[in-house]
């Protein structure tokens, strides 16, 4: 599948930039806002931007997959 590196490398993208950016990133920080008391706070940070890394990448990859196959249908 060549749609898979597309999504480690905006996971990877996503992943980096909710631990480097010091403000909360959207969906990240309202997972965990629910969780807060589930996890360690210590953990908090990761968990949501891991979070990011799946929605964002995910959601990217998908919009690669569907443009790609409209290039593909026009040939």
């Amino acid at each position: 599948m060549k749609g898979i590196p597309i999504l480690i490398v905006f996971f990877s993208m996503f992943l980096a930039a909710s631990l480097l950016i010091p403000s909360p990133i959207f969906p990240g920080s309202i997972l965990c806002t629910f969780i807060g008391k589930i996890v360690d706070y210590e953990y908090l940070r990761f968990v949501g931007a891991v979070f990011n890394g799946i929605f964002y990448g995910t959601i990217l990859w998908l919009v690669f997959v569907a443009v790609s196959r409209r290039f593909e249908k026009e040939k």
